[in-house]
Order: C-alpha cells, then sequence, then structure tokens
C-alpha cells in the first residue's frame, strides 16, 4: 500500500522521483510494474501494442539508424536499450529526449506525461549507465522513468542513487503453489496439492518457470496425478547432452560441434549468462573435486568477459576450449 501512494504522487507530479525495480528473474518484477501502471491509468495501461521503432540517434560525427523493439500503450512506453548493443548509450538519450519533448495534453488542458519502462538495465554497458544518469537527471521533471534490472550490483553508484530502488524478492515455494492453485482454478483444471508443490521445488523459486511448466504438463497428461513426471526445459536438456559430449571426447572437432549447438541455443534466444551458468553446473556434477575450483574459477573470468565483449558465442567457446585443455590435462597426468 505505501508503494501505491508513493507511486500515486509520483504519477501526480507531486514528487520527482525514479523508481528502480531489481530481483532475481521470474520474481514478478514486471507483473509488479504493469499493475502498478493499471492501478494509475486504468483498463488502458494493458492496450499494448508492439512495434519496430528505428531511431534516427547523432553519434558523434555522424547520424545512425537503430531498430528497437517496443511495446507502448497511451501511458507508457516499455523497452530494452541493451539490445541495440554498442550504440546504448545513444538510444537512452534519444528515447528520453523524445519523450520529454513530445508530452501529451491531459483532460485540463495540461501537458502530461508518459511512463517510459526501462528493462535490463543492468546490461547495459558503463558509458550508457552514465548517459542514462545524466538524462535522466535533465529530464527528470518532464518524464517519468522506471527502471528494471536482475541484479542491482551491476547497475552504476551514480544512477542507484537516484533512484527510490524496490527489490522484489524471489517468491517462496508456498506463493508459488498459491498462485498455481489460481491458475488452476481459473482455467477449471483439478490441481493436486503434492503435484503443485513438485512443480514449485523444481522452479528454483521462479514463478514464470512454474507457470511455464504447469502449461507443459498440462499438454502432455490430463487429469494431473501426485506423482506424473515434470519435463525439464528443452534447453536444459540440451545443454546436458553438450556437457556429456564435452567430457566424452576433447578435441578440435568436437570443440567445432560444441560451438554450433551453443551458437543454436543463441539463436533461440536463451541468454548467454544463462547458458553458461547452466553448463559449468552440468560439469561441475560430472567432475572430480579437485577440478571443480579451477573451472569455476574460469567460468566467472569468462562470463566476467563476456559482459565486456560483444559476441557472446566467443566467449562461451573460448571456456569449452579452456575446459578441454584443463580436463584433458588431467586425464593424462592420471591415467598417464
Amino acid at each position: 500500500m505505501m508503494l501505491l501512494k508513493i507511486f500515486k504522487s509520483w504519477c501526480q507530479r507531486e514528487i520527482v522521483l525514479i523508481f528502480s525495480f531489481y530481483g532475481p528473474s521470474g520474481s514478478g518484477k514486471k507483473t509488479l510494474i504493469m499493475a502498478l501502471l493499471r492501478q494509475i491509468f486504468g483498463p488502458s495501461a494493458d492496450k499494448v501494442k508492439v512495434e519496430n521503432k528505428i531511431w534516427k540517434v547523432d553519434a558523434g560525427t555522424r547520424t545512425i539508424d537503430v531498430e528497437l523493439t517496443t511495446l507502448s500503450s497511451t501511458n507508457h512506453v516499455e523497452l530494452s536499450p541493451s539490445d541495440a548493443g554498442f550504440q546504448d548509450r545513444y538510444v537512452v538519450q534519444e528515447i528520453i529526449k523524445e519523450m520529454a519533448k513530445n508530452r501529451p495534453i491531459d483532460t485540463k488542458g495540461k501537458k502530461g506525461f508518459k511512463v517510459l519502462v526501462l528493462n535490463e538495465v543492468d546490461k547495459l554497458l558503463r558509458e550508457a549507465q552514465h548517459s542514462l544518469r545524466r538524462t535522466m537527471e535533465k529530464y527528470s521533471a518532464s518524464c517519468r522513468l522506471i527502471l528494471c534490472s536482475n541484479s542491482s550490483s551491476k547497475v552504476t553508484e551514480a544512477v542507484r542513487s537516484r533512484c527510490l530502488n524496490v527489490r522484489i524478492n524471489a517468491p517462496m515455494e508456498e506463493e508459488i503453489v498459491n498462485v498455481l492453485d489460481f491458475i488452476a482454478k481459473k482455467e477449471g483444471l483439478q490441481l493436486p496439492q503434492g503435484f503443485a508443490a513438485r512443480i514449485a521445488e523444481k522452479s528454483n523459486r521462479n514463478l514464470r518457470r512454474a507457470v511455464l511448466t504447469f502449461e507443459t504438463c498440462r499438454v502432455q497428461q490430463y487429469p494431473f496425478t501426485n506423482n506424473q513426471a515434470i519435463p525439464p526445459m528443452d534447453w536444459e536438456q540440451y545443454l546436458s547432452e553438450i556437457a556429456s559430449d564435452i567430457m566424452k571426447e576433447q578435441s578440435p572437432k568436437r570443440l567445432f560441434e560444441v560451438r554450433g549447438k551453443l551458437y543454436e541455443l543463441l539463436t533461440n534466444c536463451i541468454p548467454p549468462e544463462i547458458i553458461l551458468k547452466r553448463l559449468l553446473f552440468e560439469l561441475l556434477k560430472k567432475l572430480d573435486s579437485e577440478l571443480k575450483h579451477e573451472v569455476s574459477h574460469w567460468a566467472a573470468y569468462y562470463e566476467h568477459r563476456m559482459r565486456l565483449g560483444q559476441k557472446a558465442i566467443f566467449h562461451l567457446e573460448a571456456f569449452v576450449a579452456k575446459f578441454m585443455s584443463i580436463y584433458k590435462s588431467f586425464l593424462i597426468s592420471t591415467f598417464g
């Protein structure tokens, strides 16, 4: 309730604030943002359209075109500027400037505003975050900003200090079970409590994953049973197979095959950080304890390098090559 009161004052221009929602994936950040927008603006906040918009941005000595997908209603615009790659800092400046200049007129004839929701702020380059800080200072009185990120530690202190930071915790398993029960009642489905608890446990406190798993189980088998099998995510199963391939053979030929499979995951919109984390998890399950520390160190190294670079496949392939080198040396030294 306190958050809603602050949000209403913010929307009515009584206070100038920038909201920053952060928390783990699947915790409900975007759902909360949309609920707040719906509470303020009514049903019109749900009437959204998807557009592929081309922004003409001034990149120093030249003007470049940057295409981004936006989700917008009459009251808000939602987009991920990190999708623009190295041009993200220009996109951030241009979007906020345009929204501040083209302010809508409300029913009383006064200049209104739109709410701009920026997703994945933690994935913006350092320069883009500095640019965001300068731009939001300049236009905070005429443009309402909401930032959304998974990790606040990857957002610069300069940006964090100018926001009202709201931590969204991952839901507890009991809360996930309650959501699944609510969905089941809405859809007219009979959901055994034991089966709902197993889905919640397997979701690792990720509500999005729990709902998707529930949908998958409904397609595979209904009526539900308490001991019904819960299938793993397709991409997780695929990464498990990749890890098995790496353990079986360490050669340039196998590295080339693994590269193709990793690229396939990237083209299916699986984030590279998630791929690296899950691949490490699968490899550690198969490793001797004396190698786990070294492999984890190199995974962290390449994860950091991946954030600094632009082509994730290079860094994923480099990690696999490094792992193959470490593991092959271990086999030779152990078994001769």
